[in-house]
Protein backbone atom coordinates (compact mmCIF):
# COMPACT_ATOMS: atom_id res chain seq x y z
CA UNK A 1 0.00 0.00 0.00
CA UNK A 2 1.44 3.37 -1.25
CA UNK A 3 0.42 6.05 1.36
CA UNK A 4 -0.29 9.53 -0.19
CA UNK A 5 2.08 11.72 0.04
CA UNK A 6 0.68 15.47 1.87
CA UNK A 7 0.53 18.81 0.11
CA UNK A 8 4.21 20.17 -0.64
CA UNK A 9 3.20 23.76 0.11
CA UNK A 10 1.79 22.13 3.51
CA UNK A 11 5.05 20.92 4.15
CA UNK A 12 7.10 23.78 3.34
CA UNK A 13 5.08 25.97 5.35
CA UNK A 14 5.16 23.75 8.69
CA UNK A 15 9.58 22.97 8.17
CA UNK A 16 10.05 26.93 7.93
CA UNK A 17 6.97 27.87 10.65
CA UNK A 18 8.91 24.88 12.80
CA UNK A 19 11.89 26.51 12.67
CA UNK A 20 11.16 29.64 13.43
CA UNK A 21 8.42 28.50 16.05
CA UNK A 22 6.46 31.52 14.19
CA UNK A 23 3.61 32.01 11.44
CA UNK A 24 4.87 35.84 10.87
CA UNK A 25 8.14 34.56 10.07
CA UNK A 26 7.67 31.66 8.38
CA UNK A 27 5.36 33.92 5.87
CA UNK A 28 8.40 36.40 5.36
CA UNK A 29 10.39 33.90 4.44
CA UNK A 30 8.25 32.47 1.95
CA UNK A 31 6.86 35.70 0.69
CA UNK A 32 3.28 34.78 1.43
CA UNK A 33 0.94 35.80 4.09
CA UNK A 34 0.40 34.72 7.45
CA UNK A 35 -3.09 33.95 7.09
CA UNK A 36 -2.32 31.39 4.00
CA UNK A 37 0.77 29.97 6.13
CA UNK A 38 -2.10 29.56 9.02
CA UNK A 39 -3.96 27.62 6.25
CA UNK A 40 -1.60 25.45 4.84
CA UNK A 41 -0.68 24.31 8.55
CA UNK A 42 -4.44 23.64 9.11
CA UNK A 43 -4.71 21.61 5.77
CA UNK A 44 -1.74 19.59 6.56
CA UNK A 45 -2.74 18.69 10.12
CA UNK A 46 -6.38 17.61 8.73
CA UNK A 47 -4.21 15.76 5.55
CA UNK A 48 -2.18 13.83 8.25
CA UNK A 49 -5.19 13.83 11.00
CA UNK A 50 -2.38 15.18 13.83
CA UNK A 51 -2.12 18.40 15.58
CA UNK A 52 1.66 20.07 14.35
CA UNK A 53 1.38 22.77 16.52
CA UNK A 54 0.14 23.84 20.13
CA UNK A 55 -1.00 27.51 19.96
CA UNK A 56 -0.67 29.28 23.36
CA UNK A 57 -1.61 33.01 23.43
CA UNK A 58 1.25 34.76 21.46
CA UNK A 59 3.82 31.89 21.48
CA UNK A 60 3.57 28.58 19.16
CA UNK A 61 5.29 25.30 20.18
CA UNK A 62 5.49 21.84 18.41
CA UNK A 63 3.66 19.02 19.66
CA UNK A 64 5.74 15.47 20.53
CA UNK A 65 4.52 14.28 17.23
CA UNK A 66 5.72 17.51 15.07
CA UNK A 67 9.26 16.97 17.05
CA UNK A 68 9.25 13.38 15.21
CA UNK A 69 8.01 14.12 12.11
CA UNK A 70 10.29 17.89 11.77
CA UNK A 71 13.85 15.96 11.35
CA UNK A 72 12.62 13.86 8.48
CA UNK A 73 10.92 16.52 6.75
CA UNK A 74 13.89 18.79 7.50
CA UNK A 75 16.09 16.29 5.62
CA UNK A 76 13.54 15.75 2.78
CA UNK A 77 13.61 19.37 2.09
CA UNK A 78 18.13 19.80 2.43
CA UNK A 79 18.07 16.71 -0.57
CA UNK A 80 15.91 18.90 -2.39
CA UNK A 81 18.02 21.90 -2.30
CA UNK A 82 21.15 19.83 -2.55
CA UNK A 83 19.67 17.77 -5.83
CA UNK A 84 18.73 21.53 -7.26
CA UNK A 85 22.26 23.01 -6.86
CA UNK A 86 23.57 19.87 -8.10
CA UNK A 87 21.77 20.27 -11.06
CA UNK A 88 21.93 24.06 -11.87
CA UNK A 89 25.92 23.60 -11.39
CA UNK A 90 25.82 20.74 -14.22
CA UNK A 91 24.35 24.22 -16.37
CA UNK A 92 26.88 26.00 -15.17
CA UNK A 93 30.00 23.73 -14.43
CA UNK A 94 32.26 25.97 -16.40
CA UNK A 95 32.21 28.39 -13.34
CA UNK A 96 34.49 28.11 -10.79
CA UNK A 97 33.91 30.44 -7.95
CA UNK A 98 37.03 31.43 -5.31
CA UNK A 99 36.59 33.86 -2.20
CA UNK A 100 39.57 35.75 -0.91
CA UNK A 101 41.01 38.85 0.66
CA UNK A 102 40.30 41.84 -1.15
CA UNK A 103 43.93 42.47 -1.24
CA UNK A 104 45.35 39.71 -1.67
CA UNK A 105 43.06 39.53 -4.82
CA UNK A 106 44.13 42.95 -6.23
CA UNK A 107 47.96 42.18 -5.03
CA UNK A 108 48.77 38.87 -5.89
CA UNK A 109 46.11 37.07 -7.39
CA UNK A 110 44.75 39.18 -9.96
CA UNK A 111 48.02 40.47 -12.18
CA UNK A 112 48.50 36.81 -12.18
CA UNK A 113 45.31 34.90 -13.14
CA UNK A 114 45.43 35.58 -17.10
CA UNK A 115 48.02 32.91 -16.80
CA UNK A 116 46.07 30.07 -15.64
CA UNK A 117 42.99 31.68 -18.24
CA UNK A 118 45.29 30.80 -20.97
CA UNK A 119 45.65 27.24 -19.61
CA UNK A 120 42.41 25.98 -19.15
CA UNK A 121 40.02 28.43 -21.57
CA UNK A 122 37.32 25.99 -20.20
CA UNK A 123 37.19 27.23 -16.86
CA UNK A 124 35.61 30.35 -15.99
CA UNK A 125 36.88 31.96 -12.67
CA UNK A 126 34.63 34.07 -10.52
CA UNK A 127 36.81 35.92 -7.62
CA UNK A 128 34.64 37.39 -4.82
CA UNK A 129 36.30 39.35 -1.82
CA UNK A 130 35.29 39.37 1.75
CA UNK A 131 37.12 39.77 5.48
CA UNK A 132 35.18 37.05 6.54
CA UNK A 133 35.46 33.53 6.89
CA UNK A 134 33.18 31.93 3.82
CA UNK A 135 30.66 29.52 4.40
CA UNK A 136 30.79 27.02 1.42
CA UNK A 137 26.73 25.91 1.81
CA UNK A 138 25.84 28.96 2.37
CA UNK A 139 27.56 31.06 -0.25
CA UNK A 140 27.79 28.68 -3.42
CA UNK A 141 32.10 29.16 -3.20
CA UNK A 142 33.81 26.52 -4.66
CA UNK A 143 37.36 27.46 -2.93
CA UNK A 144 38.57 30.15 -0.79
CA UNK A 145 42.10 31.03 0.14
CA UNK A 146 42.82 32.34 3.57
CA UNK A 147 45.39 33.49 5.52
CA UNK A 148 46.25 31.30 8.57
CA UNK A 149 47.66 27.92 9.93
CA UNK A 150 46.16 25.50 8.05
CA UNK A 151 43.75 24.37 10.94
CA UNK A 152 40.28 24.72 9.45
CA UNK A 153 38.67 21.30 10.83
CA UNK A 154 36.26 19.75 8.21
CA UNK A 155 38.19 21.64 5.18
CA UNK A 156 40.62 20.60 2.84
CA UNK A 157 43.28 23.02 3.05
CA UNK A 158 46.67 23.14 0.49
CA UNK A 159 49.65 25.88 1.78
CA UNK A 160 50.38 28.24 -1.11
CA UNK A 161 52.91 30.64 0.41
CA UNK A 162 54.10 32.28 3.85
CA UNK A 163 54.95 35.54 4.19
CA UNK A 164 57.51 38.13 5.77
CA UNK A 165 56.99 41.53 7.04
CA UNK A 166 59.48 44.52 6.20
CA UNK A 167 58.96 48.35 5.56
CA UNK A 168 58.70 49.10 1.85
CA UNK A 169 58.57 53.03 0.72
CA UNK A 170 58.55 55.10 -2.51
CA UNK A 171 62.30 55.50 -4.15
CA UNK A 172 61.69 58.87 -3.57
CA UNK A 173 62.05 58.80 -0.04
CA UNK A 174 65.93 57.09 -0.25
CA UNK A 175 66.46 60.95 -1.09
CA UNK A 176 65.45 64.61 -0.14
CA UNK A 177 65.85 66.84 3.07
CA UNK A 178 65.38 63.40 5.73
CA UNK A 179 66.50 60.48 3.46
CA UNK A 180 65.60 57.47 4.75
CA UNK A 181 68.89 55.53 5.22
CA UNK A 182 68.09 53.08 8.89
CA UNK A 183 65.66 51.84 10.79
CA UNK A 184 65.83 55.28 13.39
CA UNK A 185 64.75 58.16 10.34
CA UNK A 186 61.51 56.42 10.48
CA UNK A 187 60.74 59.12 13.36
CA UNK A 188 61.11 61.84 10.60
CA UNK A 189 58.47 60.06 8.34
CA UNK A 190 54.87 58.99 7.93
CA UNK A 191 54.03 55.65 9.21
CA UNK A 192 51.31 53.76 7.72
CA UNK A 193 49.13 51.50 8.76
CA UNK A 194 46.39 48.81 7.73
CA UNK A 195 43.63 48.28 10.55
CA UNK A 196 43.53 45.06 10.52
CA UNK A 197 47.38 44.17 11.28
CA UNK A 198 47.85 47.74 13.03
CA UNK A 199 50.59 45.91 15.24
CA UNK A 200 53.03 44.71 12.49
CA UNK A 201 54.97 47.86 12.83
CA UNK A 202 55.73 47.26 16.50
CA UNK A 203 56.50 43.86 16.02
CA UNK A 204 58.97 44.79 13.28
CA UNK A 205 60.55 47.16 15.71
CA UNK A 206 60.83 45.03 18.55
CA UNK A 207 62.11 41.74 16.37
CA UNK A 208 64.62 44.64 14.89
CA UNK A 209 65.31 46.02 18.56
CA UNK A 210 64.64 48.87 18.56
CA UNK A 211 62.27 51.13 21.01
CA UNK A 212 58.53 51.69 20.71
CA UNK A 213 59.29 55.05 20.49
CA UNK A 214 60.54 55.33 16.84
CA UNK A 215 57.01 55.19 15.82
CA UNK A 216 55.45 57.03 18.80
CA UNK A 217 54.19 60.39 16.05
CA UNK A 218 51.53 60.48 13.79
CA UNK A 219 50.81 58.38 11.08
CA UNK A 220 47.71 57.43 8.39
CA UNK A 221 45.65 54.07 8.88
CA UNK A 222 43.70 52.21 5.84
CA UNK A 223 41.04 49.71 5.80
CA UNK A 224 42.65 47.24 3.22
CA UNK A 225 46.25 46.54 2.92
CA UNK A 226 46.45 47.25 -1.06
CA UNK A 227 45.72 50.52 -0.47
CA UNK A 228 48.26 51.15 2.42
CA UNK A 229 50.61 49.76 -0.46
CA UNK A 230 49.73 52.01 -2.75
CA UNK A 231 50.02 54.94 -0.30
CA UNK A 232 53.82 53.92 -0.26
CA UNK A 233 53.91 54.03 -3.72
CA UNK A 234 52.67 57.50 -3.77
CA UNK A 235 54.98 58.58 -1.15
CA UNK A 236 53.00 59.26 1.72
CA UNK A 237 55.23 57.54 4.28
CA UNK A 238 56.23 53.82 4.83
CA UNK A 239 54.30 51.03 4.92
CA UNK A 240 55.02 47.43 6.31
CA UNK A 241 54.66 44.97 3.19
CA UNK A 242 53.71 41.96 3.50
CA UNK A 243 56.03 39.47 0.90
CA UNK A 244 53.18 38.16 -1.27
CA UNK A 245 51.48 42.00 -1.41
CA UNK A 246 54.36 43.90 -2.44
CA UNK A 247 56.94 41.18 -4.55
CA UNK A 248 55.42 42.77 -7.44
CA UNK A 249 55.83 46.04 -6.75
CA UNK A 250 59.69 45.95 -5.93
CA UNK A 251 60.45 43.85 -8.68
CA UNK A 252 59.00 46.74 -10.91
CA UNK A 253 60.89 49.58 -8.65
CA UNK A 254 57.57 51.21 -7.21
CA UNK A 255 58.53 50.53 -3.89
CA UNK A 256 62.01 49.66 -2.54
CA UNK A 257 62.88 47.62 0.62
CA UNK A 258 65.20 50.52 3.01
CA UNK A 259 66.61 47.86 5.71
CA UNK A 260 67.92 44.42 5.41
CA UNK A 261 65.75 42.90 8.44
CA UNK A 262 62.39 41.39 7.69
CA UNK A 263 60.30 39.78 10.32
CA UNK A 264 58.84 35.99 9.64
CA UNK A 265 54.79 35.83 9.83
CA UNK A 266 53.50 33.37 11.84
CA UNK A 267 50.83 32.25 9.21
CA UNK A 268 50.84 31.46 5.61
CA UNK A 269 48.30 31.55 2.48
CA UNK A 270 45.88 28.40 1.80
CA UNK A 271 43.80 27.13 -0.53
CA UNK A 272 40.64 25.51 1.62
CA UNK A 273 37.69 23.83 0.18
CA UNK A 274 34.98 21.38 1.51
CA UNK A 275 36.61 17.92 1.83
CA UNK A 276 33.77 16.32 -0.29
CA UNK A 277 34.37 19.08 -3.65
CA UNK A 278 37.98 19.37 -3.26
CA UNK A 279 39.38 17.04 -6.30
CA UNK A 280 36.44 18.02 -8.12
CA UNK A 281 38.52 18.76 -12.00
CA UNK A 282 38.24 22.25 -12.48
CA UNK A 283 38.85 22.94 -8.71
CA UNK A 284 42.18 20.56 -9.12
CA UNK A 285 42.91 22.40 -12.07
CA UNK A 286 43.30 25.37 -10.08
CA UNK A 287 44.62 24.63 -7.18
CA UNK A 288 47.78 23.07 -9.12
CA UNK A 289 48.30 26.55 -10.83
CA UNK A 290 47.95 28.23 -7.97
CA UNK A 291 50.64 25.94 -5.70
CA UNK A 292 52.67 26.14 -9.07
CA UNK A 293 52.66 29.55 -9.23
CA UNK A 294 53.08 30.61 -5.20
CA UNK A 295 56.16 28.00 -5.59
CA UNK A 296 57.83 29.95 -8.83
CA UNK A 297 57.29 33.55 -7.12
CA UNK A 298 59.02 32.03 -4.04
CA UNK A 299 62.33 31.21 -6.24
CA UNK A 300 61.87 35.29 -6.92
CA UNK A 301 62.06 36.62 -3.79
CA UNK A 302 66.25 36.53 -3.59
CA UNK A 303 66.53 40.03 -3.14
CA UNK A 304 64.39 40.68 0.05
CA UNK A 305 65.68 41.41 3.22
CA UNK A 306 67.43 38.82 5.71
CA UNK A 307 64.93 37.74 8.23
CA UNK A 308 65.21 38.60 11.47
CA UNK A 309 64.34 36.42 14.41
CA UNK A 310 61.47 37.49 16.47
CA UNK A 311 62.22 38.98 20.20
CA UNK A 312 60.04 39.97 23.20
Amino acid sequence: MTTRLPSLNGLRAFEAAARHLSFTNAAAELNVTQTAISHQIRRLEEELGIALFVRQNRTLALTPAARDYLPGIRAAFQDLRQATDRLLRKDNERVLTISTLASFAAKWLLPRLASFQEAHPGIDVRITTSTELVNFQRDNVDAAIRYGRGQWPGLHAVWLLADELFPVCSPALLKGERPLKQPEDLAHHTLLYTSLTSEDWRLWLTAAGLPIETIAHRGLTFDMSFMTIQAAIDGLGVAIGQTSYVQDDIEKGRLVVPFDMAMPADAGFYIVSPEATANTPNLAAFRKWLVTTAKHGDQTSQSYPATVEKSG
